[in-house]
């Protein structure tokens, strides 16, 4: 059985909201509000990069590591929307 668009975005935006630190759970709870905009590819990508750990991510959206080329335009598009 396939999930449906809506669910999914449910379930995406909670994993959002439920993060190992609390600067990734304020960080990303906001950028999910956009996931309702967004392409099923780009909701896939989102998908895959929640499985990144917290401390990476952090370090990517602040720019204190390089982001990896995979992610670097989805980094750089919740980098440009927070001030971290």
């Amino acid at each position: 059985m396939t999930e449906d668009r809506e669910t999914r975005i449910k379930r995406l935006k909670m994993r959002s909201m439920r993060r190992g630190i609390k600067e990734m759970d304020l960080i990303l709870s906001q950028y999910s509000a956009r996931l309702d905009a967004m392409s099923d590819a780009q909701i896939d990508h989102y998908e895959i990069l929640l499985d990144e750990s917290d401390h990476d991510l952090y370090a990517w959206v602040s720019g204190a590591a390089e982001t990896p080329l995979e992610y670097l335009d989805l980094i750089t598009d919740i980098s440009k929307h927070f001030k971290v």
